[in-house]
């Protein structure tokens, strides 16, 4: 079991930056695969960032590469999303979810993921 819990959201004017952190439990935690995803129009929920457990590679949401980076501290137990030049379309409840191990490779879609934290609000001011 992975607990997840968010933190970093808020307020923030367009073109502004946040970091969002997610703090796990679990020992081999560094064994998942963790991701950021959030709500979106049409969607019930919509992929933004993920990272292999295997290599540590990252990939992206094309609506924000460029924009965001993934990264983890294994030694922390922490995954962290830096989110620069923000739109007011990235509003949204941002979630730390991980897939849990013994799978390989990029994960995309949402509901492949087993934990799940609460989320952290994100608002983008235009």
């Amino acid at each position: 079991q992975v607990r997840l819990v968010e933190s970093g959201g808020g307020l923030v004017q367009a073109g502004g930056s946040l970091r969002l952190s997610c703090a796990a439990s679990g020992r081999t935690f560094r064994t998942y695969a963790p991701a950021w995803i959030r709500p979106a129009p049409g969607k019930e929920r919509e992929f933004v960032s993920g990272i292999t457990w295997s290599d540590g590679s990252p990939y992206y949401a094309d609506a924000v590469k460029g924009r965001f980076t993934i990264s983890r501290d294994n030694a922390k137990n922490t995954v962290y999303l830096q989110m620069n030049s923000l739109k007011p379309e990235d509003t949204a409840v941002y979630y730390c979810a991980a897939r849990r191990p013994g799978y390989s490779g990029m994960h995309y879609i949402p509901n492949e993921y087993d934990y799940w934290g609460q989320g952290t609000q994100v608002t983008v001011s235009s």
